[in-house]
Order: structure tokens, then C-alpha cells, then sequence
């Protein structure tokens, strides 16, 4: 799980090869994206029915409706009493990487439920979440270090490998990957209802990174074009990447209405990391694995791929500043794959001088602004839900993956922001009335968001000019 090496060559794939089980279940493609190759392995084979039996009544509500484990908190006591060391049945399939995927998918809830129990516990009594379990017992820790070493993830739960990205299930083949038809496979709270907030955050989620096959194709298609000065061609391809990402965009503002501000805090506490976090002040002993306390970051939209896939081809420059350091570090929390092809397009955008290409030319400019935007719109909605989903309803200073709550997304939203402004300025603001307008709203959020970040520093005592 070291560093990644960039390479100027990389394999999309046009064929997901559903049915080939030795590759990884994420592999990206012009198709599907960043999403799984094939639709995400629902049940496990017999050898692991006991797991599947306490998942299955894990959630504070189960799929019948009756209270779950995590509503009486007895999930702690049940996995000692019950679930045996699966290990050797986890190496009996170890040459089928989907299913290792599926067995870390639930293995990672496992773990964070059993580590965060005892916060919610307090969480649901008005209390401050204290300490969460400092140990985890080796039937949970052997299998999910063995699992995810398979299927190339760290033995922690992922928003791609396990809560967001392989945890749905079409509740009709035929009619595909319609909002409608997406159901959770596994859940903490009330999530195996479609109706429900988590249920909601999560397909949200997936609904948005449906549309990553043609961003995929539209990013390969302008550095193709580039590197062949065909620009016409490369105009082609970065229209497709403005209008996948204003799509992605139309599909996140769904958020408001599918998850509710109020209901987030109810389920957040099981998706916290170990790393940064009160909970775990000196890590998390996985028995049987390490004598030393591990740390991992945990579950965050943060490591989706898309935004950092366009951050890399438009070369986005981000301060140098401890927040950054932290962006990083979360991109080692995504599918191996998805990690290789950030670095290539990285890299390949570097070597093209994609950015001084795109400037040259007043057409090619435009559409580059207009990405910029649409990055600029995500990362402003998500500033939005951060403020009224968590700032406005806890006190907790950091975001589940670690980060620092207040600062961290503003930390790259301005960044982007300002990249606008160079190239608007640099062009004499002569890009055309859609360019102009907006430039126009940008100038506007700029100062609003300012003045936020100031309020909520101001507020919690934090300093400001770290944002």
C-alpha cells in the first residue's frame, strides 16, 4: 500500500469484464467509472452465514423493522459470543478479488460498529461520545487484515470499498442504476429503509458517481487531443468533462431532500476514522495483528475520485498548508486503480502543460473556466452541507476522516476560486456572457464564504488563518 509511481500509460478499460473474477472489483472504466466493474456481491458464500446472521441484525433498525443489536447495545457482546475466526474460509476464496471486496465491505462495518458502540451509546444520551473500544478482538481483526490486503484497501472502513461504493443492490436488475431502484446491502442506523437519511447519503452518493464513465472518457479524450494538438478534439472532450461534472452536480443538490441536516449526526458517529479523532487517542490495537495501536483515517466523501481526477487534469494548484498535507493522505483511502490513474492523469497533465494548451486558444479557455466552475459548485455544496449538516448540530471538531471540521474544505474551495480568477483576469474577461456570469456569482461567494470561515473560527476557537 506504498506510494504509486506515475506512469505516462494507463489501461482504461471500455469492457468492465463483469464476470472475470481475478481482477480488482474497481478498476476504472468509460462505462461505469469509478463505480465497481460489476454490480456489488450481495451474499456470501455458507462459511460466513454468522457474519451475514449478525449484520443482518446489527442496524439500530433491521430490514423488519425491529430494533437491532446497535439499539440495545449487545453488538459487542454478540461478535465475542458468537463469531468465530473466519480467516482460513477467507483463504479458501482469496482468488476472487470481488468477493474479498465484499467480505471487506462487511467486515469494515463490523469493526466500526463494534469500535464506536459505546459512543453512540452516550451520543443517544446527550452525552459527549468519550471513548470508543481500544481494542479489536482478533475475529474481527485477522479476517478484515486478511481481506483487505486481498482486495487492496486498508483494514479500515472506505467510502469506495465498503460504505458507499459496494454497499448497494439493484432492487430490480432490469431497471438498472435508477435513484429509485438502489437499495443499502449493509447499514448502522435506519439505512436498510430506502426512505431513510443514511439510505439517502449513501445513494446519493452512488447516483453521483454513475456519471463518472464520461468524465473518465471526457479527461482521457482531452489529453489524447492535447498531446495530438488537435484542438478541436481536445474542445470535444473537455465539454464532455463540464457537462458530466454539471451533471454530478445536479445529482448531489438531491442530498438536501433524500438525507436530512437533522438526521446526519445519528449515523455519522459509526463512519468516524481512528486517526485525529478523541474517540481513539492513541489508535486502535487490531488483536493478533500489531502490538502497536493503528490508525486509520476512515470513511469520507473526501476520497471519491472525481473531484481529485479533475483537480489533477486542470492542474489545480493547492496552498502549501497542513490541510493539504491532509488531502494527500486521503488519497491512499481509494481503490488501487483509481489511485494509479489520478497520478497518470497527474502526470500526463503536467508532461502536456494541459493548462498553457487550454489558455492559447479563447473557445478552449472558455470550457476550461467552466470546469474550473463546476468544481468550484461542488466544492461550494459540499462546503454548504459541512455548515448546515454538521457545524450547525455538533461541536465536534473534526470530520469523520480526520480533518479539521471548519477549515479543511474552505482550504481547497478558495484555492479553486482563486485559480478562476487567474485565468478570468489573464484572459482580460473576454471569455464569452456564460464565462462572465459566472465569474459574477464567483466574486460573490468568495466574500460570503470569507466571512463564514470567519464567524465559525470566531466561534470555536479556531485560527482563522489556517483556512
Amino acid at each position: 500500500m506504498g506510494s504509486i509511481t506515475p506512469s505516462l500509460h494507463f489501461n482504461v478499460l471500455t469492457d468492465t469484464k463483469p464476470n472475470d473474477n481475478t481482477l480488482p472489483a474497481f478498476m476504472v472504466s468509460t462505462t461505469r467509472g469509478f463505480l465497481p466493474r460489476q454490480e456489488p456481491i450481495i451474499a456470501l458464500p455458507a462459511e460466513f452465514d454468522v457474519l451475514e446472521s449478525i449484520l443482518a441484525r446489527m442496524p439500530i433498525k433491521t430490514l423488519s423493522g425491529t430494533p437491532g443489536l446497535l439499539a440495545t447495545a449487545t453488538l459487542g457482546e454478540t461478535v465475542l459470543k458468537e463469531l468465530p475466526d473466519l480467516t482460513s474460509a477467507i483463504d479458501k476464496y482469496q482468488d476472487n478479488l470481488p468477493l474479498m471486496n465484499a467480505l471487506y465491505r462487511d467486515y469494515s462495518f463490523l469493526a466500526s460498529a463494534y469500535l464506536l458502540e459505546p459512543c453512540h451509546e452516550r451520543f443517544m444520551k446527550g452525552e459527549p461520545y468519550g471513548l470508543g473500544r481500544q481494542t479489536l478482538p482478533a475475529v474481527i481483526s485477522l479476517p478484515i487484515s486478511r481481506c483487505a490486503a486481498l482486495a487492496g484497501f486498508k483494514p479500515f472502513m472506505e467510502y469506495a470499498g465498503s460504505y458507499a461504493l459496494f454497499n448497494y443492490r439493484l432492487q430490480d436488475p432490469k431497471r438498472g442504476l435508477e435513484y429509485d431502484n438502489l437499495r443499502l446491502i449493509r447499514a448502522f442506523e435506519h439505512g436498510l429503509d430506502p426512505k431513510s437519511s443514511e439510505a439517502g447519503f449513501v445513494l446519493v452518493h452512488v447516483d453521483m458517481v454513475q456519471n463518472s464513465g464520461p468524465l473518465v472518457d471526457g479527461v482521457v479524450s482531452a489529453l489524447e487531443a492535447c498531446e495530438h494538438n488537435d484542438r478541436e478534439a481536445f474542445n470535444t472532450g473537455m465539454e464532455k468533462v463540464v457537462i458530466s461534472m454539471t451533471k454530478v452536480n445536479k445529482v448531489m443538490e438531491n442530498m438536501w431532500g433524500k438525507s436530512k441536516p437533522g438526521d446526519y449526526t445519528s449515523f455519522r458517529t459509526f463512519i468516524f476514522g481512528i486517526t485525529s479523532q478523541s474517540m481513539f487517542p492513541h489508535g486502535v490495537v487490531y488483536e493478533g495483528v500489531s502490538d502497536e495501536p493503528m490508525s486509520f483515517r476512515g470513511e469520507s466523501g473526501a476520497n471519491d475520485s472525481m473531484i481529485p481526477l479533475c483537480d489533477n487534469l486542470l492542474q489545480i494548484t493547492m496552498p502549501d498548508t497542513p490541510l493539504t498535507t491532509i488531502l494527500q493522505d486521503f488519497r491512499s483511502y481509494r481503490p488501487g486503480n483509481h489511485r494509479e490513474f489520478l497520478e497518470y492523469v497527474k502526470a500526463r497533465s503536467t508532461q502536456l502543460s494541459l493548462k498553457s494548451y487550454a489558455l492559447q486558444d479563447p473557445s478552449s479557455a472558455a470550457l476550461y473556466l467552466l470546469a474550473l466552475n463546476q468544481v468550484r459548485d461542488f466544492r461550494w455544496r459540499h462546503w454548504c452541507f459541512t455548515r448546515e449538516y454538521i457545524l450547525k448540530k455538533t461541536s465536534h471538531p473534526t470530520a469523520t476522516g480526520g480533518s479539521p471540521i471548519v477549515t479543511w474544505l474552505p482550504n481547497q474551495l478558495q484555492a479553486v476560486m482563486q485559480a478562476m480568477v487567474d485565468v478570468w483576469e489573464g484572459s482580460g474577461k473576454r471569455l464569452g456572457k456564460s464565462c462572465e456570469e459566472v465569474m459574477d456569482l464567483l466574486y460573490v461567494q468568495q466574500e460570503t464564504l470569507r466571512k463564514e470561515v470567519e464567524k465559525y473560527c470566531q466561534e470555536r476557537k479556531v485560527d482563522s488563518s489556517k483556512a
